[in-house]
Formats: C-alpha cells, sequence, structure tokens
C-alpha cells in the first residue's frame, strides 16, 4: 500500500502546473547564472562565484517552493477528503506520512536534476561548468529537510490556505527574519554576544545550517571570519562532522514525527 500510494501521489505532483513552473524557473535562473557570469568574466574565478550565485539562489528559493507545494499537498488531502477515503484502507499514518515525504522528496529531486542537467550541458559549451559534490549533496539535504518541514506544516494547517500562508511565514521567518533580528541586536549589543547568538541562529535556521554546512565540508570556513574559528574548528574535524550529521538528523526527523503526533491528536488515519 505505501508503494502504492508513492506512486500515485508522486505522479499526481509531477501533474501539478506548479511544479511543472517551479522546474522551469529553477532551469531558466541557473542557467541565466551561467550564461552572464560566463560572458562577464569568463577567466575570472568564474567556478567560486557561479557556486556562490546558485548557493545564494538554491537556498532563497528551493525553501519556499518545498514549503508551499508540500504543505498544500498534505493539507489539501485533509481539506477534500481524500485523507478520509485513505483511512478506509489499510494503511497507518506513519505510512501515509512516509509516502507524502518520500513523493515530495522525488520530484523536487527530479527539478533540481533537470535544472543542474541544463546547466551542466550549457556549461560544456561556455568552457566548462562544474558543480562541486559537496553541493550537489548539500542541495539534497535541503530537499530532504525542508520537506520534511512542509509535511509538519499541511499536517498542522489542515487547509491549503493556511497551509500556504503558514509555509511563507516560516520560510520569512528562515531566510528574511532572523537574519534583520541578528542585524537589529548587533546594533545595541556586545560582539561576543552576538557571536553566540550567531551560532545559535545557524543552528536552529535549516537554510542557514545548509551554508555553514557547504563552508565547512568545501574547507571555505575561512570566509566566516576569526571571529567564528572556534566553531568552524570542530565541525571541521571527525567529531564535528557527526554532531552535524546528528542535527542533520534531527531537522529531517523531528518535523515528520511531530506530523505524525498533530494526524493522531486530530484523529486523522
Amino acid at each position: 500500500m505505501n508503494s502504492m500510494l508513492l506512486k500515485l501521489e508522486l505522479k499526481q505532483m509531477l501533474r501539478s502546473r506548479w511544479m511543472q513552473l517551479v522546474g522551469m524557473l529553477f532551469t531558466f535562473i541557473f542557467t541565466a547564472i551561467i550564461v552572464i557570469q560566463q560572458m562577464a568574466l569568463p577567466d575570472v574565478e568564474g567556478f567560486t562565484r557561479q557556486t556562490a550565485s546558485f548557493l545564494n539562489v538554491l537556498l532563497f528559493l528551493l525553501p519556499l517552493f518545498i514549503l508551499t507545494i508540500g504543505s498544500m499537498s498534505v493539507a489539501g488531502d485533509i481539506e477534500s477528503g481524500w485523507f478520509s477515503l485513505l483511512k478506509t484502507y489499510p494503511m497507518t499514518r506513519a505510512q501515509y506520512i512516509v509516502g507524502k515525504y518520500m513523493a515530495t522528496v522525488c520530484a523536487f529531486i527530479l527539478v533540481v536534476v533537470v535544472a543542474f542537467g541544463t546547466v551542466l550541458a550549457l556549461g560544456g559549451f561556455l568552457g566548462g561548468v562544474r558543480l562541486p559534490l559537496v553541493f550537489i549533496t548539500l542541495t539534497l539535504l535541503c530537499v530532504v529537510i525542508f520537506a520534511s518541514l512542509a509535511i509538519a506544516i499541511g499536517a498542522f494547517a489542515q487547509t491549503r490556505l493556511f497551509a500556504l500562508s503558514q509555509s511563507l511565514v516560516l520560510w520569512s521567518f528562515f531566510l528574511l527574519l532572523l537574519s534583520y533580528a541578528l542585524m537589529a541586536i548587533g546594533t545595541v549589543v556586545a560582539g561576543h554576544i552576538l557571536q553566540k547568538l550567531t551560532v545559535i541562529v545557524i543552528h536552529i535556521n535549516p537554510a542557514e545550517w545548509l551554508r555553514f554546512g557547504y563552508f565547512i565540508f568545501s574547507d571555505q570556513a575561512s570566509v566566516l571570519g576569526p571571529a567564528f574559528y572556534g566553531v568552524t574548528r570542530f565541525y571541521s574535524s571527525y567529531i564535528g562532522y557527526v554532531v552535524y550529521g546528528i542535527v542533520t538528523f534531527l531537522w529531517i526527523t523531528l518535523p515528520l514525527l511531530s506530523a505524525n503526533k498533530l494526524l493522531q491528536k486530530r484523529g486523522v488515519c
């Protein structure tokens, strides 16, 4: 039953106009970055600049689409009564959540693969473009983390409109409000306090957590400055890699467990 649900949900998601538009948008943006930067400064650190641009665009747009589409998919099932029909089948809450989660992950991974494939193909005609393995890995982590958050939002919202609004609020909080709040706090507190707050925000903000991981695993932690030497040195060690993996695992599993609890509390499935 779980595999059938996965196939059905994946087919419906790939047929969605939203998903098709997202795929076209990502392909267009990444292609535009390649063309503009290769034509403007083809021989000056193209690889570093392109990867930085890809990372910024990825961490800004991809979470937005995953949160909105993924959460509305779950909330839409509850609102439309599809959930009630599924309850007549021998399927547990956990199987439903895993099926929805895997369908969302697979759909957005396909979008990313199409965009990256187009970038690499076009880059071959413009002097060669490489996507580092660290960047690709963190892209996959971005998909699995924010898909998990999307499932939790959909279970909490139960209506598509509420899920959309909650997704936008959470996306704004992670990608905009936390950064602005840090800048505002930095004007009134001492530097060492701001440093500690920044480290905390890195751990509680999945987007910054992934950005931080890119700097660590690509050996570019020096861009964070000497103020974060202790943190970067720890996460550059073997124990730090393990801790990074544990925190990432918690970002994936805790929202899914919360979604299961929310559905159980509300008597769904």
